[in-house]
């Protein structure tokens, strides 16, 4: 056999190109392919394999096997040599098939004892679509021509499946963005929503990857790369008049790519052996892809991605492709990307029905924005940017982290019940909105709401929240390239104390570090940032912008009643050094002559074990205590939250950690400190009913629970309750939730209702 020259890849590209110019239904056009690479890279065998489902490989065109086998044939991924390729999306190139590990006979294709066998994963910027093959008696290795003429027809088959070129019969063949999905992700904002895709980045579609003229690709390519490269040192020349140097690391790394001579090279090769130039970008971008997914090195799967959106932005310039589509945001939209920072999701505005990110986490400032408007997050939905398109029908459960996409009628009715059903619980809600929430035994419990935003604020009456139990200020330090100034904040504060009508709002300091790292802060490079430099050991160690905000909101306040927390106090100095800070700008108020407020309540976030133990002075001098539950319960049980291995394992009703929260009440008793509950555990309607038994009489959660909240607690004897929960840890029952679950049921309370 004679080895193929890089001429003759150029001609097979050439002969793929013609074949799919021509008219031809789809199962005919892939039949085609088959018999044109067969032909061309001399071999008895080829054919296409493709996923039917997402384990399942079906036989969709051969030449060389029995046709009677189309369709029929399948395999599960892994099984045999195609199986392998499909599962681990590498290339097999063997001169005897048959000694190779897996390997499986399919006497089903009426298939004779073939040698040599190289397959190629079929697959579009990582998602895998399939698997080529071509097989022939001689006994050789494939060279690297044909091995690279092999990868192009597979990247052409890819991109014409994506396109809907190659519809038939045939599970694989069906049309693809048509068929309902189903995606499985995490929770990162409960409640549930039905509407219309819109896609953040809208995908970007190449239909040319052939070309005759490699002279005019390499050109359009050096073009686009200039355009690149000037528009990323613009970018970077802007976040350094900013004094941005995080920014400017994330765009020196841009650059870095942008100006890799490797990088070049390779999409130069591509086009000289018959690609064009956007296909040339595709290509290098499907293998940066397809690395990521095998890369556990979290700095070098940045970098990768840093290529990727390179690779994007190349694309987009080159087919002129932008993020303007020409398409009309739905009156319902619901956002689809693959992760969003938090100035592009505060650009939406409050018009979004709900979000659902490929990435993401429980505590990103995604999650945080949603939480603030209330609207479902799905986290951790994998390949769903690349089934999705705009104007798709979507349907999401957050609670149980579920989306469905196009889903079919029996679905849409399943879900419109339940949101019916919501919509009921909501009228009987709004029923007991202005009402006290006492509950039976006559036990008074105080509900407030968390915020971030001014829009937050009006959520005040309409939720019937007491009070906001915890404004987060580190939202208006997240979402800009700069510092902002103490006048800006101050103002913004004031606006705050003024929609609020004199209710009491309980402003957190600033907490950044571990998963909210400022865009204009240098992240540290931590190997556990959760335990690490965050929140008031920041504002302790670089004391100049915790003195501005704690200046800003005295001003803002002008004399009125202000409440003020420490987040992530872990010991007693800590609180003590930051109230020393507060007493300073206090006094500095006043020689300037500025009103000082006769009523300042200076408090600290109990979030560390360690605070629930430290010395009475510190529950003495403390003018309240709010349990921040969510990193509380982290350190507790040794579980990252952001781990969704783990973080689901440990119960809020567990009897150690209640014990934990009982100490709590107990010192704060003693003291008569005030305490109230600030987390995601705060709105669960039977976790805040467990919490108020054992005597956390305030708790702060997001707006839309109050309803939910107080319906269950206004029905409960909470005397009872504490009961139910000491009988239940004195029979030495690791976790109380089914005792409590039982009694709650004995008195009429519905599992599923609140």
């Amino acid at each position: 056999m004679t080895e193929r020259t890089e001429s003759e890849s150029r001609k097979l590209l050439g002969r793929l190109r013609d074949t799919m110019a021509e008219e031809a239904a789809g199962q005919a056009r892939l039949d085609k392919i088959t018999h044109l690479t067969a032909d061309s890279m001399g071999t008895e065998v080829c054919s296409v394999y493709l996923f039917r489902d997402a384990e399942t490989l079906e036989l969709c065109a051969t030449q060389g096997l029995n046709p009677d086998a189309v369709h029929e044939t399948r395999m599960k991924m892994g099984e045999g040599l195609v199986g392998r390729v499909a599962r681990t999306g590498k290339i097999v190139n063997t001169a005897d098939a048959p000694s190779e590990p897996g390997f499986r006979y399919m006497a089903e294709t009426g298939e004779e004892i073939y040698s040599s066998f190289l397959g190629v994963p079929i697959q579009r910027l990582g998602e895998k679509l399939g698997v080529l093959v071509v097989q022939s008696k001689q006994a050789r290795k494939f060279t690297e021509d044909e091995l690279y003429a092999l990868e192009v027809v597979a990247m052409v088959l890819a991109e014409m499946t994506e396109l809907g070129v190659f519809v038939g019969e045939g599970a694989a063949l069906s049309a693809r963005h048509t068929q309902p999905a189903l995606f499985r992700g995490g929770t990162g904002q409960e409640g549930t929503a039905m509407g219309r895709v819109w896609l953040h980045e809208p995908r970007v579609v190449v239909t040319n990857l052939v070309a005759d003229d490699p002279v005019t690709e390499l050109a359009r390519l050096r073009e686009a790369v200039d355009k690149l490269r000037v528009s990323v040192d613009e970018m970077l020349e802007g976040a350094s008049g900013q004094g941005d140097s995080d920014q400017q690391d994330v765009l020196e790394a841009y650059r870095m790519f942008a100006n890799s001579k490797g990088w070049m090279r390779r999409m130069e090769e591509d086009i000289s052996r018959g690609l064009s130039a956007e296909a040339a970008v595709e290509k290098e971008q499907s293998q940066a892809r397809a690395r990521m997914s095998q890369v556990s090195d979290a700095y070098l799967r940045e970098r990768l991605h840093d290529l990727d959106d390179l690779s994007n932005r190349l694309l987009r310039i080159l087919t002129g492709q932008g993020s303007q589509t020409g398409s009309e945001m739905p009156d319902d939209p619901i956002l689809v990307a693959r992760n969003i920072g938090p100035g592009e999701l505060l650009e939406y505005g409050r018009k979004l029905k709900g979000v659902v990110l490929e990435e993401g986490s429980v505590g990103s400032h995604a999650a945080i924005v949603a939480r603030a408007w209330a609207i479902p997050l799905i986290i951790h939905a994998e390949r769903i940017t690349n089934e999705a398109l705009n104007g798709d029908h979507i349907m999401l459960d957050g609670d149980q982290g579920i989306v469905h996409l196009r889903p079919d009628d029996s679905v849409v009715t399943a879900f419109r019940d339940k949101i019916a059903m919501e919509a009921k619980a909501q009228e009987r809600y709004a029923s007991i909105r202005d009402t006290d929430c006492v509950a039976p035994d006559g036990t008074r419990v105080h509900l407030l709401m968390n915020a971030g935003l001014m829009a937050d604020l009006p959520s005040l009456d309409s939720s019937g929240a007491e009070g906001v139990g915890l404004f987060r200020t580190e939202l208006q330090f997240l979402i800009r390239n700069h510092l902002p100034g103490r006048t800006e904040l101050a103002n913004l504060y004031a606006r705050v104390l003024d929609a609020a009508h004199g209710k009491r709002v309980v402003f957190r300091t600033l907490d950044i570090g571990s998963d909210k790292v400022l865009p204009y802060m240098k992240p540290q490079d931590e190997p556990n940032p959760a335990l690490g430099w965050r929140a008031i050991r920041v504002g302790l160690d670089k004391p100049g912008v915790l003195r501005m905000q704690l200046q800003a909101l005295l001003r803002a306040a002008n004399g009125r009643p202000l409440s003020v927390m420490f987040p992530f106090v872990a010991q007693y100095d800590e609180f003590r050094d930051a109230r020393a800070e507060m007493d300073k700008a206090i006094a500095r108020e006043k020689r300037l002559g500025h009103p000082v407020p006769d009523d300042i309540d200076i408090g600290a976030m109990l979030e560390t074990p360690s605070l629930a133990f430290a010395s009475q002075r510190f529950f003495d001098e403390v003018g309240f205590v709010s349990i921040g539950g969510n990193d509380l319960k982290q350190f507790f049980f040794a579980a990252d939250r952001e781990n969704e291995r783990v973080r689901r394992r440990y119960d809020t009703l567990n009897s150690s950690f209640l014990s934990l929260l009982e100490q709590i009440v107990d010192r704060c008793r003693g003291s008569q400190t005030r305490l109230s509950f600030c987390g995601e555990d705060a709105g669960r309607p039977i976790e805040a009913a467990c919490m108020a038994a054992i005597g956390i009489d305030r708790l702060s959660m997001r707006p839309a629970s109050i309803g939910p909240v107080k319906s269950l607690i206004m029905r409960t004897n909470l005397t009872e309750l504490r009961q139910v929960i000491h009988d239940a840890r004195d029979r030495g029952e690791q976790s109380v939730r089914p005792a409590v679950m039982a009694y709650l049921a004995d008195n009429g309370w519905a599992l599923g209702r609140s």
